[in-house]
């Protein structure tokens, strides 16, 4: 029987974790900044040969990592500490596999070997955000997370088994069924968000954890829960911890078993965290008072030290002093320890498991099909509340009823004012689910990226699932609004004319969300895709037949494009017949220059666009816009 931990109540087949013992040598990171982004040179540079060889010589080097060096093994916790910008975040990137290999110099090396996908699948990573979905409870964000993450070897039970070991593993069982929430919706606490974070990754046992600054934000008690339940993971399980921490509390500080400090991107110590106080009083920098290590050690990353019989013009260049120091006395003797450690045999991670165990974890994927329905089940569940706030019901519940009061039983012959109705519908119903859209991806960009560098699901399954999962959810409004206002009304009395109508309406809708999609995946920038996807409806409006009928010729062509044209010939179609009854009604005939809308119906009459031409034409628009999104979301997830 196999013996099981007393805290890990996870399926015989997920127990093995196999240990990890991490290196990372010389890692050094320089990027490329523009020292002119407000005369828009970037743009310039984007471009092969674009700029001046003034403006290219604005581009500089940063440097953000130099040579940085380590070890830690499993069943210990390596704190790396910094002010901000000194490159805890872009060190632990690397460890994570998280930065292009030909981006950053250096080696990181597990049991010896080259990091591989092996070991990035044992490898866990918690940013420093919690990016989580605000309306999901705490147990449904785990069971989504495992049915996705967990090989398709273990049935649907078996994965919600994980997920409630986690649960209480982690201290969440109090609320498990509270929702996570954000900044406008109240949820669990900062402390239970971030352990929630922590769980996504504990789900598949990781061999190997990588937290980028999980105590920010928190109280000194609630960081020191978390990072003593981190502890607990590391010394009882025998997993590899790595974890940057902005600024520790004497207690947290202790939880460490190594430490390793950045000054500018440079080491300016590493070694057990208990050592570190008397490695800097034997270069000559010890506190006047008793204080918190970390403290004081963050005060030296600065360049900050004071000592009472010391003046600062004494010690001008800190940094600078314990840069040579840590260069003179400890980086060779890293690096001499990094060298034994790998010289020791220790069995590549690959190696460790058995093939079985291989095959399942490495290779039992969940099937697209069943990434799909998982997907659609969470957007379900997160999105009614988006969609059926009470704000946007009241919104379109009081456009329909306000729109069935003007109109109220306008009399068919009214031909002007049915138009103004029809053409109404148009823009509300084009210019609502297209700016409800736009949000879409940018607002989800987070949450896709992180669990598409965690693999939990491809591309086209997420994709699929976002627009099918949406798309019942945004009929059901139209469907409420054109129920109220058709008959308030008084349009064409006949249930086949009120279903042709909807019909129209609720496939403008879906082609009005697809130009939306298509707007944010783009440009993947809410404010700027709202304002983009704006002017275009402003311009597809504009050139929808109502307003103007005599477009210039220089910009006739927009009308050919324009989702709004083709709809509102539709809807006066199933009302009117084809443009010669109308003209009767009208009376374009005998007044064919006082009726601005005859010249919009003799269109109709002269053949130009036919009723089958412009269904086509929706269609084209309907799965046009969605490929469009599709092929900006690839863009980016590259």
């Amino acid at each position: 029987m196999t013996q099981q931990h007393p805290i890990d109540d996870h399926p015989p087949k997920l127990q093995s974790s196999f240990p990890i013992h991490l290196q990372f040598i010389d890692i050094s990171y320089k990027v490329k900044t523009d020292n002119n982004k407000t005369n828009g040179l970037l743009i310039k540079h984007m471009f092969k040969g674009g700029g001046s060889n003034a403006d290219r010589n604005t581009i500089r080097e940063r440097v953000i990592l130099t040579g940085i060096t380590g070890m830690v093994n499993p069943g210990e916790v390596l704190a790396v500490l910094g002010p901000s910008g000194s490159g805890k975040s872009t060190l632990l990137n690397a460890l994570a596999g998280r930065l292009p290999e030909q981006c950053f110099s250096g080696k990181v090396v597990a049991n010896g070997a080259k990091m591989t996908k092996s070991v990035l699948k044992r490898t866990g990573f918690v940013t420093q955000d919690d990016v989580l979905y605000p309306h999901l409870t705490v147990r449904e964000t785990l069971i989504f997370c495992a049915l996705l993450r967990l090989p398709k070897s273990l049935s649907r039970r078996e994965k919600m088994e994980v997920a409630d070991s986690v649960i209480a593993e982690l201290g969440l069982c109090k609320c498990a069924d509270t929702i996570i929430g954000n900044t406008f919706i109240r949820g669990v606490s900062g402390g239970e968000r971030k352990r929630v974070s922590i769980g996504h990754e504990m789900l598949v046992n990781p061999s190997l954890l990588i937290l980028d600054e999980p105590t920010s934000g928190l109280d000194s008690t609630a960081a020191h829960k978390l990072m003593s339940t981190l502890g607990g993971l590391a010394h009882q399980k025998g997993k590899t911890v790595v974890t940057s921490v902005h600024q520790p509390s004497s207690r947290v500080f202790q939880t460490f078993d190594t430490v390793l400090v950045l000054s500018e991107g440079r080491c300016i110590y590493f070694g057990k965290g208990s050592k570190a106080m008397s490695y800097f009083e034997s270069v000559d920098f010890r506190p006047s008072f008793p204080m918190n290590p970390a403290d004081f050690l963050l005060d030296l990353a600065n360049g900050v030290w004071q000592q009472d019989n010391v003046t600062e013009k004494e010690r001008p260049n800190v940094k600078q002093t314990l840069i040579s120091a840590y260069n003179d006395l400890l980086a060779s003797k890293v690096k001499d320890a990094c060298s034994d450690s790998a010289s020791e045999g220790l069995t590549p991670v690959k190696s460790l498991a058995p093939k079985e165990y291989r095959t399942k974890c490495e290779n039992g994927v969940n099937t697209w099909f069943n990434q799909f329905t998982i997907l659609i089940q969470r957007s379900l569940k997160e999105r009614k509340h988006e969609t059926f706030n009470p704000l946007r019901v009241f919104q379109v519940i009081a456009a329909s009823l306000l729109a069935g009061l003007m109109w109220w039983h306008s009399d068919f012959r009214d031909i002007q004012d049915r138009l103004g109705l029809l053409f109404f519908f148009t823009i509300f119903w084009g210019v609502f689910p297209s700016f409800n859209a736009v949000f879409a991806f940018p607002q989800d960009r987070a949450v896709f990226t992180k669990e598409q560098a965690s693999g939990m699901y491809s591309l086209s399954s997420y994709f699929m699932a976002r627009i099918v999962g949406d798309a019942p959810m945004e009929l059901i409004l139209p469907t409420m609004f054109l129920s109220i206002t058709y008959w308030m009304c008084g349009l064409k009395p006949e249930l086949g004319a009120f279903i042709l109508t909807l019909l129209i309406l609720l496939a403008y809708v879906l082609v009005s969300q697809g130009l939306g999609f298509a707007v944010g995946a783009i440009i993947m920038d809410a404010k700027q895709a709202s304002t983009v996807v704006t002017v275009t409806m402003l311009a597809f409006v504009l050139t929808g037949g109502y307003y103007v009928h005599k477009v210039p010729i220089f910009i006739a062509w927009m009308k050919y494009i324009s989702t709004t044209f083709y709809t509102y010939k539709l809807l006066i179609r199933v009302q009117y017949g084809q443009g010669r009854d109308i003209w009767y009604l009208l009376g374009c005939f005998q007044y064919r220059d006082r009726h601005a809308s005859c010249k919009f119906i003799e269109d109709d009459i002269e053949g130009q666009i036919s009723t089958a031409s412009c269904i086509g034409v929706l269609l084209i628009m309907f799965f046009g816009y969605r490929l469009l999104a599709y092929l900006a979301l690839r863009r980016i997830k590259a």
